[in-house]
């Protein structure tokens, strides 16, 4: 019951960034304490046990869920950001959008070798995001437990895409037909 208490407080925006889109905006979600309180429960209580060594968020929304999640753990987290905003020594990714690509980046120190990570993000679409994500942490020769997401839009093939390249994909919940 509480996974469609949480679906319910994600808002949908009609038409944002663009005509035809359906924006699931989890940011009603973050706001609303009991809802936020649910999701981070859930999350919990799927991974207490299941001997992540560390939580990596991709910016911007990852932040948000992941370092709740870190701390939850009593793990470290690394952030995974765009291109340029790491003051210290990084690796980098490229990874594909819709139309072209973008660039993520990890601070070097921040993952060794045979970690056990769990990645994440706050929506699943086609993922490409997560796709690079894995790319930069497998890069570094750390292991990706899962990828974790608070939505996916099953739609858009991103689950398929994250198991294709052997990747285990977790979420809370779907919102179909985006």
């Amino acid at each position: 019951m509480s996974l469609e208490l949480i679906k319910q407080k994600i808002r949908t925006i009609p038409d944002w960034p663009k005509a035809g889109i359906m924006f699931r905006d989890v940011t009603s979600l973050l706001r609303d304490a009991d809802g936020f309180q649910l999701t981070m429960d859930a999350l919990y209580n799927k991974y207490k046990d299941s001997g992540i060594e560390a939580v990596a968020g991709i910016e911007a929304r990852g932040f948000i869920f992941g370092a709740a999640l870190a701390d939850r753990l009593k793990v470290g987290f690394i952030p995974i950001r765009k291109k340029g905003k790491l003051p210290g020594k990084t690796i980098s990714q490229d990874y594909a959008l819709e139309y072209g690509t973008d660039t993520i980046e990890l601070h070097l120190e921040d993952i060794s070798k045979g970690l056990n990570i769990l990645l994440v993000d706050d929506l699943l679409a086609t993922g490409g995001t997560a796709l690079g994500a894995a790319a930069l942490i497998a890069k570094c020769g750390a292991n990706i437990h899962e990828a974790c997401f608070i939505v996916n839009l099953p739609d858009l093939g991103g689950a398929s895409s994250l198991e294709k390249q052997g990747i285990k994909a977790h979420w809370l919940v779907e919102f179909e037909g985006d």
